[in-house]
């Protein structure tokens, strides 16, 4: 009777740090979700500002006609046409990081539906533990109690801090994916410098194309391991500049078409990335140390009310 309770109020108490975790996410996603939306907003204004600038380029005009005279004008046609590419796929990943994030809030905010009783069940629970102990007649059954709840909570934040070490790994892998991306464009790039041609020119292009997407693919896993930490955050501290997990990108995204050519944007997007990692590696030290401890204080508690419940 004594350990089904335990059992279940374990659970219970597990379900109850789940909807705490949520509800911290859900606020921080849809914080996150506002930015972007402003983001966007600004990004197809000045879309339109600058097809507006190609499109009068493009025109006749007294001042287009000595400019196509001079040679000036298809240069400055070409460098607007370029940036409004890199707009364009500013504001396409900025879309897309909307869709994702749009798509997480639904999720949790499901989650969050399914857990909306656990909180009586929970009081249901330690009523009836309750009445048990005062029922008993051994003189262990408070310290019982207590081992239980100690036992409970410490399997509950075991369990947040695996969640956080899968989804540190997950971040920690794509980072890998897009160093070794870069670093195989970069290599791409020096040949180019040194007349490699159009060979090694489209090699590289297509390396900066695979690197884009797993730049995407590690911001949006860092985003999940951003949310997994907040609540873990407040019980053991995590050095981490937040907003360079979720911002580190746009480093990359801006102006990455009118800077195709550029070796140096290639490197400096590389070093972005390591710190990154560098970041990540030390969080995932940190939680691994916490799961450890975890694991043995769990382990130690167990055997405590082991010996306990042989006396009761």
């Amino acid at each position: 009777m004594f350990q089904e309770i335990n059992d279940q109020i374990v659970k219970m108490k597990a379900d109850l740090h789940r909807k705490y975790k949520i509800n911290l996410q859900l606020e921080d996603f849809e914080a996150e979700l506002l930015g972007m939306e402003n983001t966007i907003h600004q990004l197809r204004s000045q879309l339109e500002d600058e097809k507006g600038d190609v499109k009068k380029l493009e025109g006749f005009s007294i001042t287009n006609f000595f400019s196509t005279i001079t040679g000036t004008k298809y240069e400055k046609l070409d460098k607007e046409k370029q940036e409004v590419l890199a707009v364009q796929l500013q504001l396409e990943e900025a879309e897309k990081t909307r869709k994702e994030i749009t798509s997480s809030i639904k999720d949790l905010t499901y989650q969050l539906e399914k857990l909306s009783g656990s909180e009586q069940a929970y009081k249901d629970l330690l009523a009836t533990k309750e009445q048990w102990i005062k029922n008993s007649d051994s003189p262990y059954a408070n310290r019982m109690y207590e081992l239980s709840e100690q036992e409970g909570e410490a399997k509950a934040y075991l369990k947040e801090i695996e969640e956080a070490i899968t989804a540190g790994d997950g971040a920690k892998r794509a980072l890998e994916n897009a160093k070794e991306s870069l670093n195989s464009a970069s290599n791409w790039g020096t040949l180019d410098m040194f007349g490699g041609g159009m060979l090694s020119s489209a090699i590289k292009h297509s390396k900066m194309d695979d690197a884009s997407n797993y730049i995407h693919i590690a911001q949006q896993r860092m985003r999940s391991f951003q949310k997994e930490l907040l609540d873990i955050n407040e019980m053991i501290q995590v050095d981490m500049d937040m907003s360079g997990l979720l911002k580190f990108a746009d480093f990359f995204f801006d102006g990455i078409i009118v800077d195709w050519m550029v070796q140096g944007r290639i490197n400096n997007s590389m070093n972005q990335v390591e710190e990154q990692l560098s970041q990540v590696w030390d969080i995932l030290t940190k939680l691994k140390a916490e799961q450890s401890n975890l694991q043995n204080k769990i382990i130690e508690l167990g055997k405590e009310r082991e010996n306990l419940l042989e006396t009761l």
